[in-house]
């Protein structure tokens, strides 16, 4: 006669993937793991727990479960015990835990760890956009940012790039050079989706010579020039006003105050 192999009903309010990745690990201990698992997902209403609680009443069968919503924890907890059907709580414990020892209380939200999975993914996906689409490398980038950055060098677009990606903004950047013309998809895009970047003069001659200097350059390169530092703005103007977007200057600002007035740019721009 075949042995009746253990089953174990893995209930969740959500997708279920920690409470079977936690009951896999425990029967790895156990014969190598051959057990029966049988994952309920999204279990939302007591007729649902019903169901799951008569198969767990048949043969040999565990009940683990990550139930968040107070109700159907209490229920599966209280039906369990009438029918003396084994069933772990894998969430309570450390919730307990976090709440006696952090005083702070749990959501009781289902699928926030999907949720934040989900963000995790976006943030990763806008950071390699922003390096891919970095210092205009591929202009059509530009069609598929929510921002474009327009600015001379040294304007602080790659950092603004990189700190909004890590808000999960697609963004692209593009220099402008009296030398380079404008990629055209610079002027088929909404003007809502571009930020200009300016500087003042001083400003942009004190960190271009600051930058030569590391680069073991002479302060007197054409780069540093206050000559050619107004003719890059004065170009770069040009561009701003036929783009129509909105400028925003970086004199003197740090990163996460340009990023702050970005936003709010956009969201002025988009309402």
């Amino acid at each position: 006669m075949l042995e009746q192999k253990e089953v174990v009903y893995v209930v969740s309010d959500s997708v279920g993937e920690t409470a079977e990745f936690v009951v896999k690990a425990v029967a790895t201990q156990f014969n190598g793991g051959q057990v029966d698992i049988r994952r309920n997902s999204y279990v939302e209403d007591l007729e649902d727990i019903e169901d799951i609680i008569a198969l767990a009443k048949v043969g040999k069968s565990i009940i683990a479960y990550t139930i968040v919503i107070p109700v159907l924890k209490e229920y599966l907890d209280r039906r369990a015990k009438e029918e003396n059907i084994i069933a772990v709580d894998l969430l309570s414990p450390l919730m307990n835990a976090f709440e006696a020892s952090f005083n702070k209380q749990p959501h009781h939200q289902p699928g926030l760890m999907r949720k934040l999975d989900e963000e995790y993914f976006k943030k990763i996906e806008a950071i390699e956009f922003a390096v891919k689409y970095d210092d205009g490398r591929d202009p059509r980038g530009i069609l598929k940012a929510d921002i474009v950055l327009v600015g001379v060098s040294r304007t602080s677009k790659t950092p603004l790039s990189m700190y909004l990606a890590h808000k999960r903004f697609k963004v692209a950047n593009v220099p402008l050079v009296p030398e380079v013309p404008a990629p055209e998809e610079l002027f088929e895009i909404p003007r809502k989706n571009t930020i200009g970047l300016i500087i003042s003069p001083d400003k942009l001659n004190e960190i271009r010579t600051e930058r030569l200097k590391a680069l073991g350059l002479g302060s007197q390169a054409n780069y540093a020039s206050f000559e050619r530092i107004l003719e890059e703005l004065d170009y770069a103007e040009k561009i701003m006003k036929r783009v129509g977007c909105p400028i925003i200057n970086v004199s003197n600002k740090a990163i996460e105050e340009t990023a702050g007035l970005i936003l709010e740019v956009l969201k002025k721009e988009r309402s």
